[in-house]
């Protein structure tokens, strides 16, 4: 997959506000500080394509991007925060999960961790949904020039091991924002979901014009 057109759509609060063309979506998703931004702007080889805030947690916002004028990346906000509210928390919560309730067009998701702590409590929760609404997720561990290579294959294989029972997991793939290693075989893994995700649309017209 080759990236050579993006543009900024759309930064949606309310799930009414989401587009309504129906084009595939690969969705980017993690822990508030965990990379995610950096990780968007590296697949993206671009130096600023992701909207930061000043302030981590501020970010409420799900960032909508379109790619090669076919398909969207969205980036959700962070979650995990301490320092915001639990109220606003709960608001974001709920946002998330009825995204992933409602929202037929993912492709695929990118669960992003960072490779040294592995999946946290947060995390894990939300690899629950993916599962329980069915939506295939890759878990990106970023970060991954952090560790010696040693260290690194050992954490790979435990967390495959820790996340055997999720049937959306795709792959567990190490990342580095830094050097791009990972960043190939990623951009391989959402073009074949991207791929799928396409047929089935095509298989499903075919079926209902039936």
């Amino acid at each position: 997959m080759k990236i050579s057109a993006i543009d900024f759509v759309i930064g949606v609060t309310n799930l009414n506000q989401l587009p309504k063309d129906k084009l595939p979506e690969v969705v980017f998703l993690g822990r508030s500080n965990v990379g995610k931004s950096s990780l968007l702007n590296r697949v993206c080889n671009r130096k600023k394509i992701a909207r930061v805030s000043a302030t981590p947690g501020k970010t409420r916002e799900l960032n909508y991007y379109m790619i090669n004028k076919k398909l969207y990346f969205v980036d959700l906000p962070g979650y995990g925060y301490a320092r915001v509210a639990e109220h606003v928390k709960a608001g974001w919560s709920n946002l998330i999960e009825d995204f992933f309730r409602t929202r037929k067009q993912i492709a695929v998701a990118l669960q992003i961790v960072d490779a040294r702590l592995g999946p946290t409590e947060l995390d894990s929760t939300m690899l629950g949904w993916l599962d329980y609404y069915h939506v295939p997720f890759i878990l990106v561990m970023t970060k991954a020039d952090k560790l010696p290579v040693s260290k690194l294959k050992i954490q790979i294989e435990k967390i495959k091991k820790e996340l055997k029972s999720f049937e959306q997991l795709v792959s567990v793939l190490p990342f580095s924002s830094v050097t791009g290693n990972g960043r190939a075989e990623l951009l391989h893994l959402i073009e074949d979901y991207l791929s799928k995700k396409v047929s089935n649309n095509n298989k499903t017209q075919v079926t209902t014009a039936a």
